[in-house]
């Protein structure tokens, strides 16, 4: 296998002096505050035109949100079709193909003959009957393809996954449930190998607990180990991305010294809260085993912020959930999905992108960028349907809560630092078509302009021509505007009311410990949507794009994390 020499080394000649850079870093925040800006400014030199712009703007807004929320319905019924599957038993079909495609055959042939109606529409039948009906062809049309590629498949008693938690200073309330969680999968734990990477800044008791997990669960794995990340490291900064690559180093020893090749190793990074669904494995194992192009993928499973969402704040439940939700609706995109916290690739493409990054406080979206040029753009993101469990934001006080929650989201919408990273590395790589770069740079730039922009646009602005222009005022679509931007606002809630019936429907249940009248407020939490918007929407990606913008950057901030007794 041909992989490229590795990018973070790439040699850029004059696309890598300093003033080149800094204006990469500087374009993202100016193009947002230039968006922000010029409506104030049109308003007072040509309001009409800022004015059809809103209303421009609050359509395609309209449309966007009917398409996100048909996405969000699609995403969700797949995300249970999953669990519907027995993955297990389609790593099976990995044997032998041919065998179970002969019996699916027959089996379509018998529930058609059981069920003359089935072959109609689905509203000419039983909604069970059709799905049954939809399940078997899926089958047959999946298992014509695992015949197509049978010699490139991958047996599944050969394959290892390998689990890096990474730990700070977490207690045990956080990191022993998520090992207890690996232990209960539905796949052969001896198939598992669990790293906890700690770090050394930690400390003893950090140190100690790591080793007693180990020492407590470490028998029910392959073979599980505890490895210290030493502080100060040269060329790294505090983050994650040092401490799983230490680990990642470590483990590739490991397993090289058992002669297993690096492809028949998955891995998957957890943080210390992350808790995997029980399905996790044996769904990737299939997913992994069955695609030839397997080493040049990466595997992202839905995050789901669920461990204590009735524990924390209303505005961090509702942030939580948005969160959740936009993933889920990414999956119907993948061709625009990115790894984000947890996620999984073979061990074989980590050697070949030198692991994670060490530098960067963003670690898992970079990691598709680096993915993306070492193998000459022959990269992707598949979604796993299935959830990795994981904690809303919640420290000691409401306070830190808030504190804790804007800076998780403004080191997300830090991810604008991969534009430079991304922009000069398509320079440096003429492998890759620049019909192919240009679009993967302008799905990164557009999103996280839009991050910035979007919100307080829809907010605030329909009203600026009204308030800042007198003459406009005289006009009669000056006072029509608002009118005319609220009632398409009032048709895309559309779009926030199945968000809310899908975040009801889908939440854990209600602890013991909370009355009733707790749920009322799961439901009037969603009140809050426009100022979570803006203050942790807008105002955090502004902050990061501004920090870039000046030079200021951002480094990585463990977000807290606190269990409620």
């Amino acid at each position: 296998m041909t992989v490229s020499s590795q990018p973070e080394t790439a040699q850029l000649s004059w696309f890598d002096r300093r003033s080149v850079v800094r204006a990469l870093e500087i374009l993202p925040g100016l193009v947002s505050w230039l968006l922000l800006a010029a409506p104030i400014i049109l308003s007072l030199f040509e309001p009409v035109v800022i004015a059809y712009f809103i209303i421009a703007f609050d359509l395609y807004w309209m449309m966007k949100s009917f398409r996100l929320s048909f996405n969000l319905i699609r995403g969700y019924n797949q995300l249970h079709a999953a669990q519907r599957v027995d993955w297990n038993g389609r790593l099976q079909w990995l044997a032998d193909p041919n065998k179970y495609l002969v019996q699916t055959e027959a089996e379509l042939e018998a529930f058609a003959q059981r069920h003359p109606s089935s072959r109609w529409p689905w509203w000419h039948g039983p909604r069970k009957v059709q799905r049954q009906l939809v399940q078997l062809r899926d089958d047959r049309t999946e298992l014509v393809r695992l015949c197509a590629h049978q010699r490139l498949l991958l047996a599944p008693e050969q394959l290892y996954h390998a689990v890096i938690l990474a730990v700070l200073n977490e207690p045990r309330e956080i990191l022993e449930p998520s090992i207890k969680a690996l232990a209960e999968v539905d796949y052969p734990t001896k198939q598992l190998i669990l790293i906890i990477a700690y770090e050394e800044r930690g400390g003893a008791a950090t140190e100690a607990l790591a080793q007693q997990l180990i020492k407590q669960y470490g028998s029910k794995f392959f073979f599980a180990k505890a490895i210290k990340h030493p502080d100060g490291m040269p060329g790294e900064i505090h983050g994650k991305g040092g401490n799983i690559t230490f680990a990642g180093r470590q483990l590739t020893e490991e397993i090289r010294a058992r002669n297993i090749h690096p492809e028949r190793v998955v891995v998957t990074t957890f943080d210390s809260d992350h808790r995997a669904s029980a399905n996790y494995f044996s769904y990737l194992s299939y997913l992994y085993a069955s695609d030839p192009n397997r080493v040049r993928k990466s595997f992202q499973p839905i995050p789901m912020f669920y461990n204590n969402i009735w524990d924390a704040p209303a505005p961090m439940r509702v942030i939580a959930t948005g969160n959740s939700f936009w993933i889920l609706m990414e999956t119907m995109r993948p061709h625009r999905l990115r790894n984000f916290a947890a996620h999984a690739q073979s061990l074989a493409a980590l050697i070949a992108t030198d692991y994670w990054s060490v530098t960067s406080p963003v670690e898992d979206g970079h990691q598709f960028w680096r993915t993306y040029f070492a193998y000459d753009g022959d990269h992707e993101v598949v979604p796993v349907f299935t959830p990795i469990y994981q904690d809303a934001v919640l420290a000691g006080t409401y306070a830190q809560t808030i504190r804790a929650q804007y800076k998780q989201l403004r080191r997300w919408a830090y991810g604008i630092s991969d534009f430079p990273y991304a922009v000069r590395q398509s320079v440096a790589n003429p492998r890759i078509p620049w019909s192919n770069k240009v679009v993967q740079i302008w799905r990164l730039f557009e999103g996280h302009i839009s991050w910035a922009t979007s919100s307080i646009t829809l907010t605030a602005v329909a009203w600026l021509p009204l308030l800042l222009n007198p003459q406009f005022s005289q006009q009669t679509l000056a006072h029509k505007l608002p009118d005319i931007t609220s009632g398409i606002l009032q048709i895309s809630s559309v779009g926030i009311i199945v968000t809310v019936l899908i975040s009801l429907i889908s939440l854990p249940p209600r602890p013991a410990r909370y009355r009733r009248s707790r749920s009322v407020f799961m439901l009037a939490q969603w009140l809050l949507l426009p100022v979570t918007s803006i203050v942790f929407g807008s105002l955090a990606a502004i902050d990061a794009q501004t920090r870039l913008m000046l030079g200021k950057y951002l480094g990585f901030v463990v977000t807290t994390k606190a269990v409620k007794k």
